[in-house]
């Protein structure tokens, strides 16, 4: 590399000597030219003064001061010039010298790049041996490939063989039992289209009979229309006889007959309600009774396992007292339907109520789990096999062959263990500190601030997700606590704590609301830090109608006597409830 570099100097050098001394003489060249035409215009000059003609001489003085300052210029250039071409020869001999001094290594270079050049070829050749080598063994393998892949196709061919001919003796065997299996078929066809034709004669026989029917029914339609027809003439009599009674007393025709319309149809639900009141009350009394029969079959099956008989009544006196829950549930919401609707289900809690204190479970069954209970708390009171219960062993007798470095190690564990605990039990908590300040306040900030359920729909399922950040200082934990008691009906709450939480780290969770009741919530859902515990507010409001004007005060301003003016007010309801207004 430094001989390169060395090398790299000398031409450069050379570069630059070329160039100095072709700048050289072509300043000498100008150098030249300028003499001659300075010479020149000193004649001319001569020839002007002989001549009388002034204004040509001033002139050509000033070109021939011109041309001497030029000369001057070029001579300055030759002689910096002359100075920079001797520096660089000087540069070039030095490191011509330089470089004369390491000719021998040059040589030994040299050497070495053929003996590595001759070494490369050794390498070249020895991999062409080992690749011709291998060249041959690929093409051992080859044949021999071949060979076993003749070898295999030898035996592939004798086993199709073999297959073919079994198969011509499975086929003759097929043929044979083919025709006995037709032979069968045919007389199961023969057989089943003899019951086809009865069939169909028994099919044909139901048409006639329906078509008899059909024309018995079609005169009792005819009668049911005629009647029908009455009725609807007689209602429209009935319905002018009333408008005439209504208007000859002066009232209001059409909300007269749509009251009556309207109670006409009320009358219909009643009744369509008594008859669903009553299939449900035989739909429960049915399933009671199954309940029942289904227990009485348990008893007799399993007799020996009493404990699964109370189970069992437990289970029916839970789904009773299920039924009595909901219905009593449905009782608070029918405030806002009909009088025959609560009235219904009034009756149908009653009936439910009284079912549920007619099933009670028998004395006997829990008396003897609680028997079976005892039993079993007297048998874990003796060991199973007999160990460290039989002796009297101190715990903490230390043996002699202990180090007391590793006692006294043991000690400070137990009486750092007994600080926390101490601590977690009173309920010190750690303080966020930094080297400039102590952070106060909530440890985490939840975006957004307040969980708000905004105009719910009962029935609806409604989903948030809420960001916590860590607002402290330093690492910090945050565990789920709960909510607030009287939201756990409707609220959950899915939250994977995230573990360890550097400073501006955030979390999700993810809260679900599932509305039962038309009411306002309010409550929170609480949670546990490394520096105290905290909470997100959570509110529930329900759709509200906010009625609202858009003037305060209607003024007229100054007016005459008998003119009219009017305003426009506008009547805004911004909230999700309609209402009607007067």
């Amino acid at each position: 590399r430094n001989l390169q570099l060395l090398d790299d100097l000398v031409r450069e050098k050379e570069l630059t000597v070329q160039k100095t001394s072709d700048t050289l003489s072509a300043c000498r060249l100008r150098s030249k030219m300028l003499a001659k035409q300075l010479d020149h215009v000193d004649m001319e000059i001569e020839r002007e003064e002989e001549a009388g003609n002034v204004a040509a001489v001033s002139r050509l003085q000033a070109v021939s001061s011109r041309l001497c300052t030029e000369l001057e210029r070029e001579k300055e250039l030759e002689l910096r010039l002359a100075l920079t071409l001797k520096q660089n020869l000087v540069e070039l001999w030095q490191i011509e010298t330089e470089q004369g001094k390491y000719d021998i290594l040059r040589e030994q270079l040299q050497k070495d790049e053929e003996e590595l050049q001759m070494q490369y070829q050794e390498e070249r050749e020895v991999r062409i041996w080992k690749e011709k080598i291998t060249a041959l063994q690929a093409e051992g393998t080859r044949r021999t490939r071949e060979k076993r892949e003749e070898e295999a196709w030898r035996e592939r061919e004798e086993r199709n063989k073999k297959l073919l001919e079994d198969a011509k003796r499975n086929h003759e065997k097929a043929v044979c039992f083919l025709r006995q299996s037709m032979a069968r078929i045919h007389e199961k066809n023969a057989k089943e289209e003899a019951k086809a034709r009865e069939h169909m004669e028994r099919r044909i026989q139901a048409v006639l009979s329906l078509k008899t029917s059909i024309t018995s029914n079609r005169e009792r339609l005819q009668t049911l229309q005629i009647l029908n027809k009455a009725k609807a003439l007689e209602a429209k009599k009935e319905e002018m006889k009333m408008r005439e009674a209504i208007l000859a007393e002066g009232g209001n025709v059409i909300r007269e007959m749509f009251l009556h319309k309207r109670q006409q149809e009320h009358e219909k639900r009643k009744e369509a309600f008594r008859e669903l009141q009553k299939s449900r009350k035989m739909e429960i009394v049915s399933r009671i009774l199954q309940e029942r029969a289904s227990i009485h079959k348990q008893r007799k099956s399993q007799s020996p396992a009493k404990a699964i008989k109370a189970r069992a009544l437990f289970r029916l006196f839970c789904f009773v007292l299920l039924n009595v829950q909901v219905i009593e549930f449905c009782l608070k919401i029918a405030q806002t339907t009909t009088k025959y609707e609560t009235l219904y289900l009034q009756n149908l809690c009653s009936f439910t109520k009284a079912v549920a204190l007619s099933i009670s479970l028998p004395q006997d069954v829990l008396w003897e789990s609680g028997d079976e209970d005892t039993e079993r708390d007297k048998t874990l009171l003796v060991p199973e096999f007999p160990g460290l219960w039989s002796r009297e062993y101190d715990l903490h007798k230390v043996p002699k062959a202990e180090d007391p470095t590793r006692l006294a190690i043991r000690e400070m564990r137990k009486q750092m263990a007994e600080k926390k605990m101490e601590k977690l039990q009173t309920g010190i908590l750690h303080k966020q500190t930094v080297p400039a300040q102590e952070h106060k306040g909530c440890a985490f900030h939840s975006k957004p601030s307040c969980i708000h359920f905004k105009d719910f729909d009962v029935g609806q399922i409604y989903k948030k997700k809420i960001v916590l950040t860590n607002a402290s200082y330093s690492v910090n934990y945050c565990r789920l606590v709960g909510i607030s008691e009287w939201l756990k009906d409707f609220i959950s709450v899915h939250f994977d704590p995230p573990g360890k939480m550097s400073s501006g780290m955030s979390c999700e969770f993810l809260v679900t609301f599932k509305p039962m009741i038309n009411e306002g919530l309010e409550g929170a859902v609480m949670f546990m830090a490394q520096t105290g515990s905290f909470s997100v507010p959570l509110k529930c409001t329900v759709k509200t109608c906010m009625l609202a004007l858009d003037k305060e005060l209607i003024d007229f301003g100054s007016l005459v006597v008998g003119e009219t003016i009017s305003r426009t007010i506008s009547l805004t309801n911004s909230g999700a409830l309609g209402a009607r207004f007067k």
